[in-house]
């Protein structure tokens, strides 16, 4: 795939995809309608047209073009993510928004960091090990043959060695170089102090690929990528599956997935400029992420399914899970610029897995992290309470500060969840309450992974500054598992209710692990799309 190629699809796709959506209101049936198009759509929309099946793919959202509409500006780049307005409660309110979800075909893989780990093999066996939350009915080796091949197909950057869990590399493409001043600090901060630390691997590239560049550091990739030099579903998948006769419906909303008599789905119902539109289809698959599956499945009750559809256990929307994302700061003396280069490029999982010493189960990643001057000033002011002359004096001072960002588990608890509101949206689908509490476990966790960030950059004369709380990484809400009393898919996300409905993206998660999550969530549906193929030519499936 060249780079023209990928500008070609964005830019002429673009100019026909609506010519006949007023024929398709009651129009012809695709094989397979994927609902969102990001990290999972994306992946199952390439692997699925590859294979021969008609595929639809509906996005809410724009089908960008970053040569046009990405830009080097913080304040303008918020029309990424998914702002449309959510309503949260709980303890501990999820602030929702850029850091946990995407709107736009490539989803959150258009302004993700790019940090690209694999889960550990503990991950999917928390309630065996650990005694708490309970296990993923697959395992690490069910996907590892797709970690493999994702990163691969990517060309994701890495050392040569990765000293934690069992990959251990090395990955396809050299780490990345140079390294920033901040994650040279924490590199240096870790070796102080006996701890092992590694260039983060990373779905940004190291050297050219398949017509695109390698990474310039621009620094901007939570602004989305100019250059095209880090990966997103957005350039690499869509217009993969798109040269493969895949079509895809953005800025189209779909508000409910309707089912026949006999209770299989036969499509879904979207909305694009105010008109309704029905996509019939003979498989569905959601792929639109933890807060809008679950809306949308609830959404769909009828009178086959009155409390939602795949709910017959009444877990949907029910455990949803984040990572704490807590930002430590300490300042030096002499400048780093936390806004150079790419935002994470060093780590260390030296407290990823269960020590019985530090009195809570799990663990977590510390990620060398950047900041750009409009995150910070907001995020002081909205989630660390600081106004006045301390943000001025802070902002003023920007330059000096180092930052390291925690990525810890937090376990699953059924009231944490998506439930309707009584609002509704300009759609007429009730808006989303989203409701969080951290647990006494998370709490813990959290507070010895900030003193570890302090402890790292204190070794190389860093003063600790402030902590601003966050969250990141949306996962859980339909989970998956091999009894259908207390899940919603079986290990290859098929629903356990309706046998043509599949769920595939983050939502399925049972536990959040301790890392970035994309491409266990990417290994993931390329996994199912390979049940879905293989189903398909053993003809067990009618319908696909």
């Amino acid at each position: 795939m060249k780079h023209d190629f990928v500008k070609h699809n964005c830019d002429h796709y673009k100019d026909h995809r609506y010519n006949h959506l007023d024929k398709r209101k009651y129009g012809e049936e695709a094989d397979i309608c994927i609902v969102g198009a990001g990290a999972a759509g994306g992946v199952l929309a390439y692997e699925l047209s590859k294979a021969g099946f008609k595929v639809v793919v509906i996005e809410a959202g724009p089908f960008w073009n970053p040569q046009t509409d990405f830009a080097s500006d913080e304040l303008s780049m918020e029309s990424l993510a998914w702002n449309d307005t959510r309503l949260v409660a709980g303890n501990d309110p999820l602030a929702m928004g850029h850091n946990n979800s995407g709107r736009g075909v490539g989803g959150g893989t258009v302004h993700f960091t790019g940090v690209f780990y694999r889960f550990h093999e503990s991950d999917f066996m928390v309630q065996s090990l650990d005694g708490v939350a309970d296990d993923w009915p697959i395992r690490y080796a069910d996907l590892a043959s797709y970690y493999d091949k994702i990163e691969k197909d990517i060309a994701v950057s890495g050392p040569k060695n990765f000293p934690w869990g069992p990959f251990q590399g090395p990955y396809p493409y050299p780490e990345r170089e140079p390294i920033s001043a901040n994650a040279e600090i924490f590199r240096r901060g870790c070796e102080k102090l006996g701890l092992r630390s590694v260039v983060a691997p990373l779905a940004i590239l190291s050297a050219p690929f398949e017509g695109r560049p390698p990474c310039i550091n621009r620094g901007f990739c939570n602004q989305g990528c100019l250059p095209n030099a880090k990966f997103s579903t957005l350039i690499h998948h869509i217009p993969k599956a798109i040269g493969h006769g895949a079509e895809v419906l953005s800025d189209c909303m779909v508000t409910q997935v309707q089912v026949d008599k006999s209770g299989k789905v036969t499509g879904v119902a979207f909305v694009h400029d105010s008109k309704e539109y029905f996509q019939r289809a003979k498989l569905v698959i959601l792929a639109n992420y933890c807060i809008e599956t679950p809306r949308l499945l609830l959404n769909s009750a009828c009178s086959q399914f009155p409390d939602g559809l795949a709910n017959s256990s009444g877990m949907v929307g029910k455990a949803l899970m984040t990572h704490s994302g807590h930002d430590v700061y300490c300042k030096f003396p002499d400048e780093v610029r936390i806004y150079k280069g790419t935002p994470v490029l060093a780590a260390t999982q030296e407290f990823y897995e269960t020590d019985p010493a530090r009195g809570f189960v799990r663990g977590y990643t510390l990620n060398a992290h950047g900041s750009r001057p409009l995150g910070l000033s907001k995020n002081l002011v909205s989630s660390a309470g600081i106004w006045g002359k301390k943000l001025y004096d802070i902002m003023k001072d920007f330059n000096f500060y180092a930052q390291i960002t925690l990525v810890g588990e937090v376990l699953p608890n059924p009231y944490n969840s998506v439930t309707l509101s009584n609002e509704k949206d300009e759609y007429g689908i009730p808006r989303p309450l989203v409701t969080f509490s951290y647990g006494k476990n998370d709490n813990k966790l959290i507070a010895h992974g900030v003193t570890k960030a302090q402890e790292i950059l204190g070794a190389m004369g860093g003063e600790p500054a402030f902590v601003i709380p966050d969250t990141g990484h949306l996962m859980g809400g339909c989970r998956m598992g091999k009894d259908p009393s207390t899940s919603v898919v079986d290990g290859f996300c098929r629903s356990h209710d309706i046998p043509n409905l599949y769920i595939c993206s983050a939502s399925v998660f049972v536990t959040s692990g301790g890392c970035n999550p994309t491409e266990t969530v990417m290994a993931i549906a390329a996994r199912t799309a390979d049940h879905v193929i293989e189903m398909a030519a053993k003809k067990e499936y009618s319908y696909a």
